[in-house]
């Protein structure tokens, strides 16, 4: 595995904690942290939801080395694609260059907020392939005008540029999505260790861009829970991510944080730990991360489960995590 990412839970801390733990994350040795961006928590038990952006800024003036990366900004309903553009070159400059611009199609549970309904899955790719060509063209430099299916500029231009372009990646979760997005963004974005997905990626790039890398960067994300106390961090597991067990084809349509609680009524605390790593066996952390490895992945982001615990996942990253999985 050739990057060791942090997960900047904005959905368990609040945005103060969230920097501090970014300091930290940076200091114990990962190479990147990834930020949520939601409006809303998955559960009520959860209990944050800051504003990603804001956070993200504060954590580039804070850190050093460290790349950020949102994972993921949906920029087609909260946010216009253009509006985007601008935050992302506006970060890329706080954090000298050390920013990914990560997207993808949304959460109703988070995007239903506007009140513009929440359209098909279709629908939702093609928005984000319109903002998408929006951003882009924003990143060239220069004026930019469209007058698309979904979204206007009028005269939009960003005054304030970085030196390094924003790189783009797009979360993708099959062949259709791979081959409608791989040609906009350099990076995939995924939460599934699958080989195909990275297969389609890389074969959708070559398709439009001859020159395009054969293998490209790939950002994967798991989730743990780490703690001395097996049964503790089992029950934490459940207490905070029964919502994750659905998958994200149920997920995306769920409009709120009691749906979510009612979705997951049947989830068991097994369920939860037979897809997310519970206790303190750095050997059960390797073995899921390198399903991540075995399929393409060059990055892959923790999430430590609980924000009360999150000291003793930095002592453990730091002295056995990050060293065993740099092995992949």
């Amino acid at each position: 595995m050739q990057n060791i990412g942090y997960t900047l839970m904005t959905e368990q801390t609040g945005p103060r904690q969230l920097v501090e733990d970014a300091v930290t994350a940076e200091r114990v040795g990962f190479d990147f942290a990834v930020s949520s961006d939601h409006y809303f928590p998955w559960l009520d038990e959860m209990g944050h939801s800051p504003n990603a952006w804001v956070t993200l800024g504060a954590v580039a003036r804070a850190t050093e080395r460290m790349g950020l990366m949102t994972y993921v900004t949906c920029p087609t309903f909260r946010y216009h694609p253009a509006v985007v553009a601008q935050q992302a070159a506006t970060l890329q400059i706080l954090s000298d260059n050390r920013f990914t611009l990560g997207v993808g199609s949304g959460e109703n549970l988070n995007e239903h907020i506007i009140g513009a309904g929440w359209p098909g899955a279709n629908e939702r790719q093609e928005r984000l392939v319109e903002a998408l060509t929006i951003i882009n063209a924003l990143f060239d430099g220069g004026y930019v005008n469209l007058r698309g299916d979904y979204y206007r500029v009028d005269s939009a231009k960003l005054w304030d540029l970085p030196d390094v372009r924003v790189p783009i990646g797009a979360a993708v979760s099959g062949k259709q999505s791979c081959s409608i997005f791989a040609p906009l963004a350099q990076v995939m974005v995924a939460i599934d260790p699958e080989p195909e997905l990275g297969q389609w990626w890389d074969e959708a790039r070559q398709a439009v861009d001859k020159d395009a890398p054969a293998k490209s960067r790939k950002v994967g994300q798991l989730p743990i829970s780490w703690g001395a106390d097996k049964d503790e961090a089992t029950q934490r597991a459940h207490t905070l991510f029964r919502w994750s067990v659905g998958g994200w084809k149920v997920n995306a349509e769920l409009p709120s944080t009691a749906g979510f609680d009612q979705a997951a009524q049947t989830t068991r605390p097994e369920d939860v730990a037979e897809q997310i790593p519970c206790g303190n066996d750095v050997d059960a952390v390797v073995e899921a991360a390198k399903k991540f490895a075995d399929a393409g992945y060059t990055d892959l982001a923790l999430v430590q489960i609980g924000a009360d615990h999150q000291d003793e996942f930095f002592r453990a990253a730091e002295s056995e995590i990050i060293p065993a999985l740099r092995a992949l």
